[in-house]
């Protein structure tokens, strides 16, 4: 079949491989339709490596997808040939401590999508576990089947912070994740969220969500807070950019005794401040991924409450997946999601 293969540094190509996947009885195999490309993608792709996730050898990319069921395995219930789904893009061992505990996202043998050495799914056809297989609701077109991906990461995020109504949250990038971890906090209950970037761009789609938004580099983050929480501080902050002057500086807009979410994923490692963590007695929640939360991304999608369609604001089709990739490399101010189209 024809697959996006990353093959070293700054080069990919669309080209013809020969995938051994064999169908169980508890599999589904997916002709896809969308893909989102990640800002992980885009690591591997410009420097070849996340932290000790290291590309050594050629390697399929692309892990928010959705689909089409072209096949089900004799022992699947609740899929058939013809159902549109996404599909949740880490396969975890069934057996393994980490899974028996129900953080089968920490477990070390899971198999995740695009993440070395494991193939991703930009490619024709996959096969996946059933249960790793979500119907999409008929009112989710494949663009935001694909979102389901980041949103899940979002969702996580804000299950980890423990959010309560009323609360007040920082988020840190207004890309992708930084904008779904938004929409997910005001969903679970905030009172305001605030939102920052030195994107003007990104910062105005954020405010037709009634996200509150600073420019980071026009205006004080710091005196934002302190004017909107009467100088106590952000109930949370969700940390969504990766960038290391940020996470240097993170504690310093929070109340005391509150959390940090760690989500953005540096190329290289990032320096944290301990006493500043201390003097706060800062809760520091990194998160990785997400673990059971696919089916309420879907759920909260589908309810109409959240429309994911303004994030996508390009889309490629598969033939053109170079010129994609190159584009989301070196992006306009105003771009949050590229799709490849299958």
């Amino acid at each position: 079949m024809k697959a996006l293969v990353l093959h070293e540094i700054n080069r990919i190509s669309i080209d013809d491989i020969d995938i051994k996947e064999e169908m169980g009885p508890e599999d589904v195999k997916i002709a896809m339709k969308a893909v989102g490309i990640c800002g992980s993608d885009i690591h591997y792709y410009k420097n070849g490596k996340i932290g000790g996730f290291v590309v050594k050898e050629p390697m399929i990319l692309g892990h928010e997808a959705s689909g089409t069921v072209i096949e089900a395995g004799a022992n699947v219930k609740g899929l058939k040939p013809g159902d549109r789904v996404c599909m949740e893009p880490g396969i975890p061992d069934p057996g393994s401590r980490a899974t028996m505990l129900g953080i089968y996202n920490l477990d070390p043998g899971v198999r995740f999508w695009a993440t070395p050495p494991v193939h991703g799914c930009l490619r024709e056809t996959v096969v996946h576990p059933a249960m790793f297989t979500f119907k999409l609701p008929d009112n989710l077109g494949f663009d935001e089947g694909a979102l389901i991906e980041p949103m899940a990461i979002g969702l996580h995020a804000c299950t980890k912070a423990g959010i309560k109504p009323g609360d007040t949250a920082l988020v840190l990038g207004c890309g992708t994740i930084g904008l779904v971890t938004a929409i997910c906090a005001l969903s679970a209950g905030c009172s305001r969220v605030i939102i920052t970037d030195i994107k003007a761009e990104k910062l105005e789609l954020a405010k037709k969500y009634g996200i509150m938004t600073v420019h980071a580099e026009s205006e004080s983050v710091l005196e934002t807070v302190k004017e909107v929480t009467d100088g106590w501080g952000v109930d949370v902050i969700f940390e969504a950019t990766g960038n290391e002057k940020v996470i240097a500086d993170i504690f310093t807009p929070l109340c005391p005794g509150g959390p940090v979410i760690l989500i953005g994923m540096p190329v290289d490692p990032a320096p944290i401040d301990v006493v500043a963590a201390q003097i706060k007695e800062a809760c520091i929640k990194p998160i990785f991924r997400y673990a059971h939360m696919y089916p309420r991304a879907v759920a909260l999608a589908g309810s109409g409450k959240v429309d994911l369609k303004p994030l996508v604001t390009d889309r490629f089709s598969f033939s053109d997946s170079i010129k994609a990739f190159e584009n989301a490399a070196n992006p306009r101010p105003d771009m949050v999601k590229t799709v490849i189209e299958m």
